[in-house]
């Protein structure tokens, strides 16, 4: 064996093993409220919290809905924006002015999250509140619609919240991908007397894998976002289809819990499993990903 590749294998053996432990040490702590509660932990919408063992009963289904509502909320808001932000960018701006459309979203990119969880309660949250209510009065008959909520902290403040946050990362992916495209593509379809909006349309087709890749890393974002979240979803054990009910995910609900959890016999263990059920999405998102890409590739 070459010796180069063997003086590869610790770093790789790193990489793998971090991985594994960290996976051994949510399975192994899990192992408790498996054996009291089993897979009930999953598809249950409970969380009792006594200092009697016995009397503790705890099921994260509001917090799976919730992770999983508002990171699609936010890939439905942060697409089409990505998408419109790259061709503005690449197709519309004097290439001198292009730098003063990209460095605002890098910016954002590497802004600490608690100020959008701070920008979300005082701004965001009231402005969303007041479309609520004035949805609420009008179409309440929707279900989407359904739920009366005046504090503004609900699934939508979340979502688009995340959407924000993820933002930075969907359009550079996106963005640079359009970029790249060769110019002679561009030059042949403007000769055949398309509009921008048909090149454009065509153009993107050559970069699906590259949407493909930035829709499943905002969602991969969206689903593992904490503090900023918890500010703004009202962090109530809600299943409601209501973009305006408060709710829960996964990761807000393991940061505001772990803190008082060991005075309980079993919420340690119910908490570990929440971030077991959070690396098997992420995992399922990858593996998707992984399948369509390579379905893509051998087209």
């Amino acid at each position: 064996m070459d010796k180069f590749k063997i003086f590869l294998i610790p770093f790789i053996s790193v990489v793998f093993g971090i991985l594994v432990l960290m996976l051994a040490v949510f399975a192994i702590n899990s192992i408790p409220i498996f054996q009291r509660e089993g897979l009930a932990i999953y598809t249950e919408n409970v969380w009792i919290a006594s200092e009697t063992p016995e009397e503790e009963r705890y099921g994260i289904l509001a917090a799976i809905y919730g992770t999983l509502y508002t990171s699609l909320i936010a890939v439905l808001i942060v697409l089409p924006i990505s998408i419109g932000f790259s061709i503005f960018v690449v197709d519309f701006v004097p290439e001198r002015l292009k730098e003063a459309f990209i460095i605002p979203t890098d910016i954002m990119a590497g802004m600490p999250t608690i100020l959008f969880g701070i920008w979300g309660i005082f701004l965001l949250a009231p402005f969303l509140s007041g479309i609520a209510d004035f949805l609420y009065n009008t179409c309440s008959f929707i279900p989407l619609f359904s739920y009366y909520n005046p504090t503004g902290f609900s699934y939508l403040t979340a979502g688009v919240l995340l959407a924000i946050m993820v933002l930075p990362f969907a359009s550079s992916l996106i963005r640079e991908a359009y970029r790249a495209i060769p110019v002679v593509y561009r030059e042949a379809a403007y000769s055949l007397g398309l509009t921008r909006f048909e090149v454009a349309k065509i153009l993107l087709g050559y970069i699906k894998p590259a949407i493909l890749a930035a829709t499943l890393l905002a969602f991969g974002r969206a689903v593992g976002e904490t503090v900023a979240v918890s500010l703004v979803i009202g962090n109530a054990f809600n299943i409601n289809p209501s973009l305006f009910a408060p709710g829960y995910t996964i990761s807000s609900l393991i940061a505001n819990q772990f803190g008082n959890a060991f005075v309980y016999e079993y919420m340690p263990s119910a908490l570990f499993s929440a971030g077991l059920a959070l690396f098997a999405i992420g995992l399922v998102v990858n593996i998707v990903g992984l399948l369509v890409l390579r379905r893509w590739t051998y087209a």
